[in-house]
């Protein structure tokens, strides 16, 4: 993909700092090694500085020194935490723990960017034909209201700018406009109230423009996918790379005040370079 090659070349420029706590994983051994020949970033291992990663927990978390003291005996929260102290830019995690698990590190260790109240996720999917889609929000919130919705939505809009130069989104639904009723359908119909983005809209009219004109829903041309559960969306990519054959990078995570990036537990070598770099050009 070329806008990767632009990506890639861009991160290089910051030699960021990436701890992969998880560096003893056998496809993460060797990412860390094509990210460091590349000079994309400088992958790091867990720091042994454990009483300056306590006292940042305490300083920038408001953590009681027993807590911090004891989750930076762990390799996820010792690795959140050096993210904390200043001596990493980002974290890269996830082809052995569970989702849960880097996520419950990186909001106790890291926390959330100014501003935001929740944290979301997304896959970049990058399709055989050389077209790439955000599919939002497939690994974290499993059943979003409204409000949550429409946060997944201006995040994943967000990224969208600085991945695919533009956001061009869709809040899908099995309704296009008012061809269906139903409670899922109002949520999707409130956030895209809140928002201003297209929905509810059904995934053909979002995607194809002759679809969308016939059922007046906009241009059809989205690059941005906003499911309405995490059940839709987490399907939804799994079809596209066993179907399609996408490869999907990610989950990105959205919102944490740096760079976190939540591996697929099928994530091959590629792919855990891709998606560093992804996680980096967003940070």
């Amino acid at each position: 993909m070329k806008f990767l090659n632009a990506l890639s070349a861009k991160v290089a420029e910051r030699n960021a700092r990436v701890v992969f706590p998880e560096h003893h994983e056998p496809r993460t051994a060797e990412a860390m090694r094509f990210l460091d020949r590349d000079g994309l970033c400088v992958p790091i291992t867990l720091g042994e500085d454990t009483e300056r990663y306590v006292q940042a927990l305490i300083e920038t978390r408001g953590m009681k020194e027993a807590i911090a003291r004891r989750l930076v005996g762990k390799p996820l929260y010792r690795a959140a935490a050096m993210v904390a102290a200043g001596e990493a830019d980002a974290m890269v995690a996830g082809a052995e723990a569970p989702t849960r698990r880097v996520i419950e590190a990186a909001s106790m260790a890291i926390g959330l960017a100014e501003g935001v109240s929740l944290p979301s996720s997304f896959f970049l999917m990058n399709f055989p034909d050389n077209r790439s889609l955000i599919f939002a929000d497939c690994g974290l919130n499993v059943a979003p209201d409204a409000q949550t919705l429409a946060a997944i939505a201006r995040a994943s809009a967000q990224s969208a700018e600085v991945l695919l130069g533009e956001a061009k989104l869709a809040l899908l639904s099995f309704s296009t406009g008012t061809s269906g009723a139903g409670a899922s359908v109002d949520i999707v119909r409130e956030a895209a109230e809140i928002t201003g983005f297209l929905g509810p809209v059904q995934g053909d009219a979002a995607l194809i423009p002759d679809v969308a004109q016939r059922k007046g829903a906009g241009a059809g041309d989205a690059n941005v996918l906003v499911f309405p559960s995490l059940d839709a969306g987490n399907i939804a990519y799994k079809l596209a790379v066993a179907l399609a054959g996408a490869q999907a990078l990610g989950p990105i995570l959205q919102g944490f005040a740096k760079p976190v990036c939540d591996l697929s537990r099928g994530a091959s070598v590629q792919d855990i370079v891709d998606a560093t770099v992804v996680s980096l050009a967003l940070g």
